[in-house]
Formats: C-alpha cells, structure tokens, sequence
C-alpha cells in the first residue's frame, strides 16, 4: 500500500481480527493493570508479539500524522504496533542512502510528545522503541535529552532514558548508560532497577567487562539489589557475592 492508502484505522481493524479475549486477561495481569498498579487501567485486544509484528510489516507505509493518531488509542495493542512502524520509519530515514534528518527530528518529536502525553506506558512500549529512536537520534548530538527525560517525574520517561543508551552500548560507548545511571542509582522502582541493571549487564558483555567493574566499584554500595543482581548476572560467583555485599 501506499502511505497515502494507509490510515490508522486500517491497522486497528487488522490487530481486531487478531483478538483473542484469553489472551487478553492474560495479558492484562501480565503488563500489571489492576488497581495502584503499574498499568492500571491499561486496555488489550489480546494480540501477541509476533501477530502485532506482522501487521506492522503490512502497514509499514503508515503515515507519521496516521501513526501519532494511533498512537493515541486506548489499546495497548495499537500502540504498540504504531511503535514498530515508527522504528521501521526511523530506520529507512537514517540509512545512508536515504538519510533524511528533518523527518528523523519530526518522528523524534512525535515520539517524544506520545511518551510526554502518557501514551507510551508500559515496559514493553518502552524497550520495544526507545532504543531504536531516541538512542540513535542522540549519537552524534548532545545528551542533555537523555539527563532531561532521567529527572522526570514520569517513570516512562526515566526508562526511556536509560533504555535509549542501549543504542550507544551496541556502538560501543558506555559513557550515557554511566551517566544515566548515576542519576538514577537512587530511584528505587522495580522497572527502574531492573533497566539499570540490564543496561549495567550489557555494557559488561558488550563494551568492556573492566568498564562495568569499575562503574559498580564506584557505585555498588548505593545500588538496589535488584539492580545489583542483573548488573552483575554474568560475572564470577565470588566477585557477583563481593559486590551484593557491599
């Protein structure tokens, strides 16, 4: 299809032949929507992962205007699907022979306003985008973004922050996930945790083990034990043990 042929409501009609209504109380608890909980409130057709990535596929040619309002659905699901449409756009936008910097900084933009307004709202949202728009937008620019969105309020916004340096760890920097970091080393939320953890982790697979073990004996003692526990999952029992003592 053509961009012009593609409309929000497109997409929706195809993730609604997809429902399945067990899935979908599955999935509700999953992703935590009861009450006080984290994704309160939160609505699901019951679309798995890989049936929400084809319909992605299949309507790759969505419109940014068309994807922004898809993004404002009610149901995870369509969310979640405009998010792999908008990191397919954003790749094709950044490849070399394409490479198109105005209409990368609109979907950034756009991307930003959605995760603001409370419509990228869940884990999933999160680390299924923030990588792959925010972290590779930020290469080569400055990362006051990145300090910006790590002393938000909004729990979103910090693991957006965190989960958009998994960009610079794969092109082999460690210094944003450091820095995030320190910023967050305090913030005692389970999904904070775990992403510091994880980002910590990749940085000791991926960058330098010497960097990760330096960073936590700097930083252990202010650590959580959540975050502890994944940033050191790979390395030796006793070094893993030494530093859970501290």
């Amino acid at each position: 299809m053509t961009e012009s042929a593609v409309t929000a409501a497109d997409v929706q009609a195809a993730l609604r032949e997809l429902a399945n209504p067990a899935d979908a109380v599955h999935l509700r608890r999953f992703f935590k929507t009861g009450p006080g909980e984290y994704g309160e409130g939160d609505v699901f057709l019951g679309v798995r992962v890989p049936a929400s990535r084809a319909v992605a596929k299949r309507f790759a040619a969505l419109a940014l205007e068309e994807i922004d309002r898809l993004l404002d659905s009610a149901v995870h699901e369509d969310r979640f699907t405009a998010l792999v449409i908008l990191n397919a756009r954003f790749a094709k936008a950044s490849k070399p022979r394409s490479f198109d910097d105005a209409t990368r900084a609109a979907m950034v933009e756009l991307y930003l306003a959605a995760v603001r307004r409370g419509r990228v709202n869940n884990w999933d949202l999160v680390d299924v985008s923030a990588e792959n728009i925010v972290g590779p937008w930020l290469l080569d620019k400055p990362r006051d973004l990145l300090f910006e969105l790590a002393q938000a309020d909004s729990l979103w916004e910090r693991r957006v922050a965190l989960l958009s340096t998994f960009a610079f760890i794969k092109a082999g920097d460690a210094s944003a996930t450091f820095a995030v970091s320190e910023l967050l080393l305090h913030d005692r939320h389970d999904l904070i945790q775990k992403a510091l953890g994880w980002m910590l982790r990749e940085v000791g697979k991926r960058v330098d083990r010497g960097l990760l073990t330096g960073f936590l004996d700097r930083h252990a003692a202010a650590m959580g034990r959540t975050a502890l526990s994944y940033a050191t999952e790979h390395l030796l029992p006793e070094a893993r043990a030494d530093y859970r003592a501290r």
